[in-house]
């Protein structure tokens, strides 16, 4: 079944993207890696925060940012907190893009005051997976959709009932990179 709202971002015009609040669960032992972790469609940084504060895994700094709200094209334009829009659920939908390229650059701008001998990750859940998969194809290739250069080194990515972004044209977008690009690698926390 597939449900198509009119796009609510008008050709060439810019979106401005103002991310809620972020939580820190800051690591109980010996700092090893920061994961910037992903909310899904209409919830926000502190439940998983809340969720993240409970796992034993002690070497982890998690950051859990809160995506800006802002309206849905899926829910006919009613706002909620998103990662970027949703105008149809199809495999044939179309990506917003702008959207993505701003929330993957969240994402690196949170990773870019880690120390320099910290493993950097992002992962989440339903649409935040999908955001940090895309992050992560991001990261594979060197750059945004829109061509600027990605700046984080991600070592690790983990979506959680999620999908990936853009998954049609990634094939095109990783081509001509040789097979050392193979670079999410295994990350021991």
């Amino acid at each position: 079944m597939s449900f198509t709202a009119p796009s609510l971002a008008s050709a060439g015009a810019r979106r401005a993207f103002e991310y809620g609040r972020t939580y820190v669960v800051r690591p109980k032992g010996k700092h090893q890696a920061t994961i910037v972790w992903l909310h899904g469609l209409g919830d926000n940084g502190a439940s998983w925060s809340q969720l993240l504060e409970t796992l034993a895994l002690p070497n982890i700094k998690w950051i859990c940012p809160t995506a800006p709200t802002q309206p849905i094209s899926l829910f006919g334009g009613f706002p909620s907190t998103a990662w970027f829009d949703v105008g149809d659920l199809s495999e044939d939908a179309p990506d917003d893009l702008e959207g993505l390229d701003a929330s993957a650059a969240h994402v690196a701008n949170l990773l870019s005051t880690e120390p320099a001998d910290i493993k950097l990750g992002v992962g989440g859940f339903s649409m935040g997976a999908a955001t940090a998969l895309y992050s992560a194809s991001c990261f594979t290739s060197g750059k945004y959709g829109n061509g600027n250069p990605y700046p984080a080194n991600l070592s690790a990515a983990v979506g959680l009932s999620g999908w990936l972004p853009c998954a049609k044209t990634l094939s095109n977008k990783l081509q001509g990179l040789d097979e050392a690009t193979s670079v999410l690698s295994p990350c021991p926390f």
